[in-house]
C-alpha cells in the first residue's frame, strides 16, 4: 500500500477543479485593463488586417507596453493575444512560401516577459490556443459546443471556430476523467477493490463522452478548409522547413540575440494524455516518441506538469487491475476507450492532412510533419499500439 500523505488528491493545489479539470475554474477573461487597449484593439482588427496583408506592418508600429501594468489575472489573456499576434505576424504571407524570422523588439520584449510570468515559451500553445480562449455564450449554462464561442480568431470563420471548440468540450469532460482517474487510483493504493471498479466505470463514461464530442469535428470542420485556412497559422518554428535555423526575438536579453526554436501548437500539449497515460499504465518505447511526449511539458502550466508529475509518482490502476480479475472488465474497457479516441485522431490526421492536395503553399504547410514539428502519422501509429498493450 502506498503511504503517500495526500490522499484524495487535491485539485485546487494545482490550480485546478474537480469539475473542469485543466481548463480554468473561472471562465477566461475576455478584456484587458485599459492600459492594454492598443493590444485589444489590435486583436479586435486581427482577421481584418490578415485579409489584407496588414497585420505585420501594424505589429511593427504598436507601441511598446510594459507588462507590469497587467493586473495579476490578465496574463493568460495576454499571453493569448500575443501568440496569436506573433503567429499572425510570422505566417502573415504562407501562401507565397514567405516567413518572417525576425520579432521586432517592441512586441518581441513584452511578449518574452509575458511568457515567462505565465511559465511557458514565447508561442502558441493549446494552452493559449484553446484552454484560455472560449466563452459560454449563456453564462449559466454547461461547457459545451451548442454554449461556446471562441475569443479570439486568426481568419474567423465556423471552421476555426469547431476545430478549437470541440477541444473545449473534450477538456470539459476531462474534469470528469481526471477525477475519477484519481480517485481510482487512490482506490488501488489503498486496496478498495469495489471503489477503484466503480471509479474506472466513473472513467469510462467520462471518456465515452470525450469520444462522442471528438466525433463531431466533422460536422462543421472540414478537412479542406482546416488544412488551407486553419493549419497554416499555428505552426511552430522548430523543425519547419522555412524556418532552419528558427527566429530571432529582438531585445530580448535571455536569448542573446541568437535565434530560437519553438514547437507549434498541437493537441500533445493537452495535460488529459499523459495523465491517462500514467494512471492506466501506458508505456512509451524510449525513444523519437517519448522524448517528444516529454518535450511537450514544456508547453503546459506549471502547475499541470506538477499534477501529471503527481500522478506518475503512484503506482498504476493497471498493475492493480492485472492482479483482480473483477476489474479487468471496467479496466480494459477504459483502455479501449482511450485506443478509440487515439484511432479517431490517426483518422483525423490522414483525412485533415495527409490526404489534402498539396497546394503552392506547402512549403509553409507541410504535409509531412505536424504542427509541433513531428512525424505525426508515425507518432500516432505508435501511441495507439503502446496504449493497447496496457490491456490486461
Amino acid at each position: 500500500m502506498d503511504t503517500s500523505p495526500e490522499v484524495p488528491l487535491r485539485f485546487e493545489r494545482f490550480c485546478m477543479s474537480e469539475a473542469r479539470g485543466f481548463l480554468p475554474a473561472s471562465d477566461p477573461l475576455r478584456k484587458l485593463n485599459p492600459a492594454f487597449h492598443d493590444w485589444e484593439l489590435l486583436a479586435t482588427e486581427l482577421p481584418h488586417l490578415l485579409s489584407a496583408r496588414a497585420f505585420g506592418k501594424r505589429l511593427e508600429k504598436l507601441q511598446q507596453l510594459d507588462p507590469i501594468y497587467l493586473y495579476p489575472n490578465e496574463h493568460e489573456r495576454a499571453h493569448m493575444l500575443l501568440s496569436f499576434f506573433m503567429h499572425a505576424y510570422l505566417w502573415e504571407e504562407w501562401p507565397e512560401n514567405k516567413v518572417r524570422s525576425v520579432i521586432p523588439a517592441n512586441f518581441a520584449i513584452p511578449y518574452a516577459t509575458i511568457s515567462r510570468m505565465v511559465g511557458r515559451p514565447p508561442i502558441l500553445s493549446y494552452v493559449s490556443y484553446a484552454l484560455h480562449n472560449w466563452r459560454r455564450i449563456d453564462p449559466t449554462g454547461p461547457i459545451a459546443l451548442d454554449n461556446i464561442a471562441l475569443l479570439q480568431y486568426f481568419l474567423g470563420g465556423l471552421d476555426e471556430a469547431w476545430f478549437t471548440l470541440v477541444h473545449i468540450e473534450i477538456e470539459a469532460h476531462g474534469g470528469t476523467a481526471m477525477t475519477a482517474l484519481a480517485r481510482a487510483q487512490e482506490a488501488a493504493m489503498l486496496d478498495k477493490t469495489q471503489d477503484c471498479a466503480e471509479w474506472l466505470e466513473r472513467l469510462f463514461r467520462a471518456l465515452h463522452l470525450m469520444n462522442a464530442a471528438f466525433a463531431r469535428m466533422p460536422e462543421r470542420c472540414d478537412p479542406y478548409i482546416y488544412y488551407n485556412r486553419v493549419r497554416p497559422w499555428i505552426h511552430g518554428t522548430k523543425n519547419h522547413p522555412l524556418l532552419p535555423h528558427g527566429v530571432i526575438y529582438e531585445g530580448v536579453g535571455e536569448f542573446g540575440g541568437k535565434p530560437q526554436k519553438f514547437r507549434g501548437e498541437t493537441g500533445a500539449q493537452s495535460s488529459i494524455a499523459p495523465v491517462l497515460d500514467a494512471a492506466l499504465g501506458v508505456v512509451h518505447e524510449s525513444g523519437p516518441l517519448s522524448e517528444h511526449l516529454l518535450e511537450m511539458r514544456a508547453y503546459m502550466p506549471p502547475n499541470h506538469r506538477a499534477f501529471i508529475a503527481a500522478i506518475e509518482a503512484r503506482p498504476s490502476i493497471c498493475a492493480y487491475a492485472a492482479k483482480h480479475t473483477a476489474l479487468h472488465t471496467s479496466f480494459n474497457a477504459c483502455l479501449e476507450a482511450c485506443c478509440v479516441f487515439r484511432a479517431k485522431h490517426l483518422e483525423y490526421a490522414a483525412n485533415y492532412i495527409n490526404l489534402q492536395t498539396r497546394t503552392k503553399g506547402h512549403g509553409a504547410n507541410p504535409t509531412g510533419v505536424g504542427t509541433g514539428g513531428t512525424p505525426f502519422m508515425t507518432s500516432l501509429n505508435k501511441h495507439l499500439a503502446e496504449t493497447r498493450e496496457a490491456k490486461v
